[in-house]
């Protein structure tokens, strides 16, 4: 289905040829949302642009370009005659007939109107990544949050999507973890928390090689014996993957995200000797002080080289990041690779991208970094003892704080849908707080703000939802067959109209720059003007043509609060 803006940008293209100032062919024909609705619904600026150029006063141009769009009979069909407001602003205003039109076309369509992207893409999205043997914490969340919502948007869109957690299970850690294992392992507390047994025997192995000189060459003998593939460290090593990769899919479960693929970095240990000879037969990569390092001709990193092996041998993460680039373009066939990495590794991403545009991968790595979640002190979200916040410690919290709100909301609630509806609302509350902020920016993580049935919250948009649903169960009826065309009247009918076909607009726009915020603020919009209409519109005391029209708006509100939230990974409840 085309989008309005699209069908606005075509009458504006048929019209620019016909001014007495033409533009040249390739000049950008385009429409955008208003940036202030009182002068209409979407606006262009073509002719400020156009004015520049040919040296003519941008208002009067503008004029001569509303009296070209009024002569177009299909745009009349949309849009009231064109305005011009400030100093050259060509404004549109959407005609409620259409917008009655529209709807229900919406509601037949099982995308909502969303258009599929042209061209498609073979997107491999890269997130979450978290170390075996140590417990997700809060620092993880927006990487996994964020990761899994570009990739639902990219996939409800049309693109083909391939997800790799990049766990990190190899490295110098585990020979600390192996040797601790041996030696101070509680079979007891490894059954009851094994991840928390895991740091602890690697806490006291780490402590020993800081004043123990004997004990840091055992951990680095354990690691080496790992690397040789001695069977009894190999098996340790692969029993530490297998409780951490238990207990990291309780929490990926439970936040309702799931991997194509997890393929930690010992899977491409094979690879890493052939990348590292390619890299320096190549003249990429060179011998310096006994490690093998890549060195960069572009100005930004000429004094920024990059580690591939070290003078002990080993290989290091840019190595390895190569021959999974390598995989996800010569195996999978990625066109597109997105790693959602936090903004610390910027650097990292530049030289990998560097190398691999030398090893002739021509597909585009793109970092797509993010902030930081801050106490309410404005400082890095830790534990009192200073220790980064368990994630299963956060989510137990969510899910507490909210039955706790649903009790004192719906005290007769049943006791299993009350849990039930507590966990929605809890995990949804902290997904919709990270994921309505701009990604780059660190915000404050506030229990009260984020589970408040007020503002711009996951609870308010899941109350617009379970309020329309308790309009159909109280009505009695089914979600209405669409009829030929609603009757729009009221200015909150017409408002409500507007902004569900609008979600056509907000969900492509999710990847332009990868901000998941420009969806959920879409989505505060729609639920505000929802309520609005709720408050002025009665729906069942209305009768004929105006109960229809009024329970049809309801029902498309309540499909687009849902797809929507479903793209943040978030669940509507069906009460609360």
């Amino acid at each position: 289905m085309t989008t309005i803006p699209d069908l606005l940008s075509a009458a504006l293209a048929r019209a620019l040829p016909q001014l007495s100032q033409p533009p040249p062919a390739d000049f950008p024909a385009q429409v955008q949302a208003a940036a202030d609705t009182r002068f209409g619904d979407y606006q262009t600026n073509a002719a400020m642009l156009l004015a520049k150029t040919a040296r003519t006063n941008p208002r009067a141009l503008a004029e001569e370009l509303t009296a070209k769009l009024a002569e177009d009979d299909e745009l009349g069909e949309i849009s009231l005659p064109p305005t011009v407001a400030g100093p050259g602003f060509v404004n549109f205003t959407v005609r409620p007939e259409f917008l009655a039109a529209r709807v229900p076309e919406l509601l037949a369509d099982d995308r909502l109107g969303v258009p599929v992207a042209a061209p498609k893409h073979k997107v491999v999205i890269d997130f979450s990544s978290p170390n075996i043997a140590k417990p997700m914490h809060v620092g993880h969340l927006r990487s996994t949050l964020l990761g899994d919502c570009l990739g639902r948007v990219a996939r409800f869109v049309g693109h083909e999507v391939i997800s790799d957690n990049h766990l990190g299970d190899w490295g110098t850690q585990f020979g600390k973890v192996i040797r601790g294992w041996k030696l101070h392992r509680d079979p007891a507390a490894l059954a009851a928390d094994p991840l928390a047994e895991l740091v602890r025997i690697y806490q006291l192995a780490d402590a020993e090689t800081k004043t123990n000189p004997a004990a840091a060459d055992d951990c680095r003998a354990e690691l080496a014996k790992l690397q040789a593939g001695d069977e009894e460290n190999v098996g340790i090593w692969k029993e530490c993957v297998r409780l951490s990769r238990e207990e990291l899919d309780r929490i990926y479960a439970r936040l309702g995200i799931t991997f194509d693929h997890t393929l930690g970095e010992s899977f491409y240990n094979d690879r890493l000797a052939s990348v590292t000879e390619r890299l320096v037969a190549q003249g990429i990569a060179r011998e310096s002080e006994g490690a093998i390092v890549a060195f960069f001709d572009e100005p930004k990193l000429a004094d920024r080289p990059s580690i591939i092996r070290k003078r002990d041998g080993a290989y290091n993460y840019t190595t390895t990041d190569v021959a999974t680039f390598e995989l996800r373009v010569h195996e999978w066939g990625a066109d597109a690779m997105w790693c959602v990495v936090g903004a610390p590794q910027a650097l990292h991403f530049e030289q990998l991208n560097a190398l691999a545009r030398r090893l002739g991968i021509t597909v585009p790595i793109t970092h797509i970094q993010f902030g930081s979640i801050l106490g309410a002190d404005g400082r890095i979200m830790r534990t009192r003892e200073g220790e980064s916040v368990a994630l299963r410690d956060l989510l137990d919290e969510a899910e507490e704080r909210a039955a706790a709100v649903i009790a004192e909301r719906s005290p007769d609630l049943p006791p299993d849908e009350r849990a039930s509806v507590a966990r929605i609302i809890g995990l949804g509350a902290v997904k919709y707080a990270d994921l309505s902020q701009h990604r780059l920016t660190d915000y404050k993580f506030l229990w009260e703000k984020m589970l408040s049935f007020q503002g711009n919250t996951a609870p308010y948009l899941q109350n617009a939802y379970v309020r329309i649903r308790s309009i159909f169960r109280r009505s009695g009826e089914e979600a209405p067959a669409a009829p030929p065309a609603l009757t729009l009247s009221a200015p909150e009918e017409i408002a409500l109209a507007r902004r569900l076909a609008q979600f056509a607009e907000a969900v492509p726009a999710v990847l332009d720059d990868f901000r998941p915020n420009l969806l959920a603020n879409y989505l505060f919009e729609l639920a505000n003007a929802f309520h609005a209409f709720y408050e002025a519109c009665p729906v069942l005391k209305a009768e004929g043509t105006a109960r229809a029209s009024r329970l049809l708006l309801c029902e498309t509100t309540a499909r687009v609060l849902k797809t929507g939230l479903g793209l943040l990974g978030i669940e509507a409840p069906e009460r609360m």
